[in-house]
């Protein structure tokens, strides 16, 4: 499309506003209610049409979230991890002995809890006590497998492969440079990570073998599967760019779907549950509906005040919750 919206079928007006009132670091589901994590303690929780709760979990900056949509898990410069569910009760799970700061966390299979201070990565699987790794570097990203409890820890040169229940050492996935943000195809086939250069870097896990996707114009900060996992949807370019995941070889010598094109940068991405469309939102403030098929667009928000920094659909796909850095904050419902 062209840079403007003007012409484009809408549903901003289905959008209920919420007040975050600080920049939202991350948006998470727990069945309907949305819960929007702030830059600073609090996590807010929006269900039904007028319902809102604003809850201090952290005793500072919260740097980390994820969610397994029972519980929001959320990792603070304080240095503790918490769970908060649906109704606002908040448990501290972990306090790191050293008082750093908690940079990653993940959810993983049957409640399973992961989260990295400095070079020291934890899990929590089953009962008992957390296990730990110390990997060569900062821990950049954390990643569950879908099956199995194995936990990709992403830092400097690679990823570390780490069974938590098993005495042997990981397994070392090797590529130079400064890898973050990572995380596992749903059939858990490929792994793929954002490197601190305008570039993704992947593995086929049954060989090891590497997967380049390149060509943004800035840091990948935002990816994700598509429904049925043909797809990876990436934010860093001026579009929506889409690599095809279908056959055993990934990505390797084929070129990107790209939709979608703006005057300004994709900052967030969030893949539907069920359906092959991705909600791509802008440096501006806009947040369009993009169907894979055929790149048709749909204006889910208005350009605003400050990038979209945060967004999350719930199971059944028909509410999307999203926040800006400027603190702007809304649940579209798309029913």
């Amino acid at each position: 499309m062209s840079d403007t919206t003007q012409n484009t079928p809408s549903v901003v007006e289905r959008t209920r506003l919420v007040s975050a009132d600080a920049p939202v670091v991350g948006v998470h589901f727990l069945d309907r209610t949305a819960a929007f994590v702030l830059g600073e303690e609090h996590v807010v929780l929006a269900s039904g049409k007028d319902d809102e709760k604003r809850v201090a979990v952290h005793a500072g900056g919260i740097l980390s979230s994820a969610s397994d949509g029972l519980w929001v898990i959320t990792g603070g410069d304080d240095g503790k991890v918490f769970v908060t569910g649906a109704t606002g009760e908040s448990k501290l799970v972990a306090t790191d002995a050293k008082r750093r700061w908690i940079d990653h966390v993940a959810t993983g299979p049957d409640g399973a809890l992961a989260w990295s201070a400095g070079k020291s990565a934890y899990a929590m699987v089953g009962k008992g006590d957390p296990k730990t790794v110390e990997v060569p570097s900062t821990v950049g990203g954390l990643a569950f497998a879908p099956k199995g409890v194995r936990v990709a820890v992403a830092h400097y040169n690679g990823v570390s492969m780490w069974f938590p229940n098993a005495q042997s050492a990981p397994q070392l996935l090797e590529w130079k440079g400064s890898h973050h943000h990572v995380a596992f195809s749903g059939n858990g086939q490929f792994l793929v990570t954002a490197m601190q250069e305008p570039t993704l870097h992947g593995w086929r896990l049954v060989d090891s073998k590497h997967m380049r996707m390149s060509g943004y114009s800035a840091r990948v900060r935002s990816f994700g599967w598509t429904a049925g996992g043909k797809w990876l949807a990436t934010s860093g370019s001026e579009q929506l760019v889409l690599w095809p995941f279908q056959g055993k070889d990934g990505p390797m010598g084929k070129q990107p779907k790209m939709f979608a094109a703006f005057a300004v940068r994709a900052t967030c991405i969030a893949c539907h549950p069920k359906q092959e469309v991705v909600a791509v939102g802008y440096a501006d403030g806009t947040i369009l509906l993009v169907r894979v098929e055929d790149g048709a667009e749909v204006l889910g928000k208005k350009p605003g005040q400050g990038a979209v920094s945060a967004m999350g659909w719930d199971e059944a796909g028909t509410l999307l919750a999203w926040g800006t850095e400027a603190g702007e904050a809304g649940v579209i419902d798309l029913a």
